[in-house]
């Protein structure tokens, strides 16, 4: 277990201060750009909007930079908001927020070391045989370590980066300041719910003991389901920020875009078969549509699932509501999707009727995979760009304004992860057979 030291490390800062005060610095060094950018323009006889000062290259690279090393709910924020307002967001602040997806640093090995020690003792190593200090993976909440523990288990242990769980609040509420000062938000975005959903599933998402509840519960709603392989809960080895789980093979799910069209289907089609599985029968839904929270064992010829910190429960009657939209959808029923719609707040009935119509015409056309029947090709479907144009319509309209409820969005976001995958996979799946045998089921 050698010391290493690598530059995608970063020491975490920590405490409100002096996360606070990393914000601050922050936030000056972009208005230097600013000014510096404006002085520039300026000579050159133009008129440069603040907008387009804040904007530049230099200042969007400095605040994904800044956040990715503060981690946490630095990175978290930005993702949550964006889910709602994703089809409309301007492109600087949607290429910001994909940066933070996948621009987390690793702690430094000295931090980690003392991590592993406060929860496991000054004796932790010899729990294992082999304990990789480089870490497999880094995010926005901790890191994750392959190991081999005395028993010869592979494990996978996900670390949490100190301080995370104490910053969370103050975090959620810098990071939507600066992005509120930005003025990149539509007008209208009314993100008060969001952060307080922000800080709400922040805290779950750290408590790991909670995740490997919740892990060991959706294990028993799939187990028998063939298609697919879920890690152990190893509860002896974690704790509330330290998460050991058994360890599974497979390659990065994306990585599949070139293989052969019937697996791609395949994959396709067991994904969406599970995410009806999770809506209509479990009321339990893994939430968070990371590509890298799937694998492909080959061996095996099985999908692994991975991460359950975001995972959430639903209640039978909002449910049975957005069964009840989708199977009106299937039957091109439009004024049985409006009904639906209101029912689970996508809408309210003091939004006008234009609002109400584009609405309704947005959920229809997210039902188009359901009621138009055969395989539908997802390599060429063009919805998620009719569905940004008619969003982005509505974002227009002044007197709109509507944040539906928190957990039809993070539905929302996990559905609409399911459909990029496929389109990344190029897969043509048949929706429309495979909803049939919900056309008559009660939750």
């Amino acid at each position: 277990m050698t010391k290493k030291t690598s530059s995608n490390e970063a020491k975490i800062p920590k405490g409100r201060a002096s996360r606070f005060a990393k914000m601050g610095s922050l936030a000056s060094r972009i208005a230097g750009n600013m000014i510096s950018e404006g002085v520039s323009e300026l000579a050159k006889g133009n008129r440069p909007k603040v907008k387009d000062l804040l904007l530049t290259p230099k200042n969007m690279k400095r605040v994904a930079d800044q956040l990715a090393q503060m981690r946490g709910a630095a990175m978290k924020v930005g993702q949550l908001i964006s889910m709602d307002a994703g089809d409309v967001l301007p492109k600087e602040l949607t290429d910001l927020l994909a940066r933070l997806r996948s621009d987390a640093k690793s702690m430094p090995q000295a931090e980690l070391m003392a991590v592993l020690e406060c929860h496991w003792g000054s004796d932790w190593q010899s729990k294992f045989i082999q304990f990789q200090l480089k870490p497999i993976a880094s995010a926005s909440i901790g890191q994750v370590h392959k190991a081999i523990d005395s028993d010869l288990r592979r494990l996978a242990v996900k670390v949490q980066y100190p301080g995370i769980k104490e910053s969370i609040n103050s975090d959620v509420d810098n990071v939507a300041s600066l992005i509120k000062i930005s003025g990149l938000l539509p007008k209208g975005v009314d993100t008060r719910p969001l952060l307080s959903e922000a800080k709400a599933q922040l805290h779950e998402e750290a408590n790991y003991t909670l995740e490997g509840q919740r892990l060991e519960r959706y294990a028993t709603l799939i187990e028998g389901d063939s298609r697919f392989l879920i890690p152990r809960w190893i509860p002896e080895l974690s704790s509330d920020s330290v998460l050991t789980m058994t360890f599974l093979d497979g390659e990065p799910i994306e990585s599949l875009c070139e293989a052969n069209q019937t697996l791609r289907n395949k994959i396709a089609t067991d994904l969406f078969s599970l995410f009806f599985k999770e809506l209509f029968e479990f009321q339990l839904i893994q939430t968070d549509p990371n590509f890298a929270n799937f694998l492909y064992d080959s061996q095996e010829e099985k999908i692994v699932l991975l991460d359950f910190g975001a995972t959430r429960e639903y209640k039978k009657s909002m449910a049975q509501a957005y069964l009840n939209l989708m199977q009106a959808g299937f039957h091109k029923d439009k004024k049985g999707i409006e009904n639906n719609a209101l029912e689970l707040g996508l809408m309210s009935a003091n939004l006008s009727e234009k609002t109400r119509i584009d609405i309704t015409e947005m959920c229809y056309l997210s039902c188009e995979p359901l009621y138009l029947e055969g395989a539908y090709d997802f390599s060429k479907s063009d919805l998620l760009e009719r569905l940004r144009v008619i969003g982005t319509q509505m974002s227009l309209d002044k007197s709109y304004v509507h944040t539906p409820p928190v957990d039809t969005i993070f539905l929302h976001r996990k559905l609409g992860g399911l459909f990029l995958l496929a389109m990344k996979l190029k897969a043509k799946v048949d929706l429309h057979s495979m909803f049939k045998p919900y056309l008559d089921y009660k939750i």
